[in-house]
């Protein structure tokens, strides 16, 4: 009829339809012969009006969840990802490893091999559909999805997408799978005259008022309490962490943090390395920390008593995790501290003069730690220079609102992240190749911000550089990568070096399974997509390397690709 709304005609067109409405705006594809009904869905579909996400073209599949990682981390919003059948699959498990590892929510999606050899739309027709086929696709990823399932019928759309979609937002956040067919991709798909929505997305976890109450005695009664965290806790001005910290008189440490969680100029950041606060604290509470600290270099003292926060406080998908808790509170970490500050709120007058001794002695000691890193990144300037430098280059280049991912990249105790949102790093699940392509997807969601992906050597390459620079010109996202160069596997040397400080491989003139060399041309290798590109080997020269590459980004909107040679540290 005349005016009538537009309504999808196939399974597959439902599906992109369905996705849409549930606020997916992009889906990021690695296609293949199971993509036949989406594409015909999205051509027709455009040309009906169908509301669908903007499908991504993007050439790894690795590389496709890394953008949709990343675009999560600057909208809280999830993404979809579908890649073709087991070996798509297979590419994309390491993205979904480190979405796993970082409690990032994508929707991701596979082909299935035709079940049918005839008979039906869909049914195979090339001999990779024998080839390809698995008894058990999904268990390739179920070890680090939150759920998964197979769509086997056009009429479960709706409802799959929804689940799915909440499953993954609920907390803890995570990816979820959902596998599809062919031949039901291909299916026509009618309305349902009356559904029912799908179990809305559930209340995150709060905190129980008993558990508050044991830790706010244990801070209270504390001389020498110290915060843990690993990510941020929401907000947009790091509360209430922020005042939290401040009227407490606690430091906070950000170990290993994948985002940023309180102004590295707040009087309570107490850095990047818990072990100097550790060896003397007499509480410490444990933000969202997967590891809080490194049993076999320090643990915090006999009598320390321990508080441990988080949505999965005991991390019930690691098999085995021995850090202490006296007290495990299960919710989210804006929540827990909010109602934790409530708890310790007023503080009592003869508490004062005492917290306010502990806030100056905790504010002297973060200055001098602030300037001890500064000087630091001064003595690397030379060449090579030391990854100090660098960052300390980059911080004053970039400004506050710059957007920066890094992977075995910058160092940020030389930078000075102020905003929310500024800072993530790659997270402990070690699966190299995401900072490139996460930076892409945060380009993608905010096209206007500068965004920053520093990355070693190794990184880059295990990035698909190709298919990452060929993203970044096809979709016109002028990211800033950042090589850092030292030529080897540095994580994996210096892995070697602390089991073995003075084995063979510590004297050899090459430490076996660590070189790099040669060094591939990075500089060449931006320039196959147009990219703006330079290699800088000095730091007296690096300012200005850095200047140039920030107007190509800003003035001619061109992606730019600076490689620096550092030292291994």
């Amino acid at each position: 009829m005349p005016g009538s709304k537009p309504t999808p005609q196939s399974a597959a067109e439902a599906l992109l339809v369905r996705l849409r409405a549930s606020g997916v705006d992009y889906l990021f594809a690695n296609g293949g012969t199971d993509f036949a009904p989406l594409i015909e869905g999205l051509a027709r579909g455009a040309a009906a009006g169908l509301d669908m996400p903007q499908a991504v073209v993007v050439p790894h599949e690795t590389a496709a969840v890394g953008m949709a990682h990343g675009h999560y981390l600057v909208t809280g919003r999830p993404q979809a990802v579908m890649v073709h059948v087991n070996v798509g699959l297979a590419n994309a498990v390491m993205g979904l490893i480190n979405a796993a590892a970082d409690n990032v929510p994508v929707f991701m999606c596979s082909g299935r091999t035709p079940i049918t050899e005839h008979g039906r739309l869909g049914s195979r027709n090339v001999p990779i559909h024998w080839g390809q086929e698995m008894r058990d696709q999904a268990a390739m990823v179920r070890e680090c999805v939150k759920w998964d399932y197979e769509l086997r019928y056009p009429e479960q759309v709706d409802e799959l997408v929804e689940r799915g979609l909440a499953v993954a937002m609920a907390e803890p956040r995570g990816p979820v799978y959902l596998s599809l067919p062919r031949e039901v991709l291909a299916e026509t798909w009618k309305p349902a005259t009356t559904r029912r929505p799908a179990a809305a997305l559930p209340s995150p976890p709060h905190p129980d008022p008993r558990a508050v109450a044991d830790a706010a005695r244990l801070l209270g009664a504390a001389e020498r309490p110290l915060i843990i965290v690993q990510r941020g806790t929401g907000g947009d001005d790091f509360e209430p962490l922020a005042g939290f910290a401040e009227r407490q008189a606690i430091p906070v440490v950000e170990f290993w943090s994948t985002r940023n969680a309180l102004s590295a100029t707040h009087a309570m950041h107490g850095g990047y390395d818990p072990h100097p606060w550790l060896a003397e604290a007499d509480v410490v509470l444990v933000l969202d920390a997967l590891v809080p600290w490194l049993p076999a270099r320090h643990a915090p003292p006999d009598a320390c008593r321990v508080i441990q926060i988080a949505a999965d406080p005991l991390a019930s998908r690691v098999p085995v995790r021995g850090f202490p808790a006296d007290v495990s509170i299960t919710a989210t970490g804006e929540a827990a501290i909010a109602a934790l500050d409530a708890a310790m709120t007023p503080v009592p007058a003869a508490r004062k003069a005492a917290l306010a001794r502990r806030r100056e002695t905790i504010a002297a000691r973060n200055r001098e730690r602030r300037e001890r890193a500064l000087d630091e990144s001064r003595k690397g300037s030379g060449s090579p220079m030391n990854p100090q430098w660098v960052s300390h280059c980059l911080a004053q280049a970039i400004g506050p609102d710059a957007a920066v991912f890094t992977e075995l990249g910058c160092d940020p105790a030389a930078m000075s992240f102020t905003r929310p949102g500024s800072y993530f790093a790659h997270a402990l699940s070690g699966g190299l190749g995401w900072a490139m392509p996460a930076a892409l997807g945060a380009q993608l969601a905010d096209r206007e911000r500068l965004v920053v992906a520093c990355v070693g050597d190794g990184c880059y390459m295990f990035a698909n550089p190709v298919a990452c620079h060929q993203v970044a010109e096809a979709l016109e996202l002028p990211i800033l990568t950042v090589v850092f160069n030292n030529g080897l596997w540095n994580a994996v040397r210096r892995s070697t070096l602390a089991l073995y400080p003075d084995g063979h491989a510590a004297r050899a003139n090459i430490m076996p399974v660590t070189s790099l060399a040669p060094t591939p041309d990075f500089v060449a290798i931006a320039g196959a997509s147009r990219g703006w590109a330079e290699r800088v080997e000095h730091g007296d020269d690096l300012p200005d390397a850095i200047r140039r590459a920030l107007t190509a980004i800003r003035d001619e909107r061109r992606q730019a690709l600076l490689e620096v040679v550092v030292g291994p540290g």
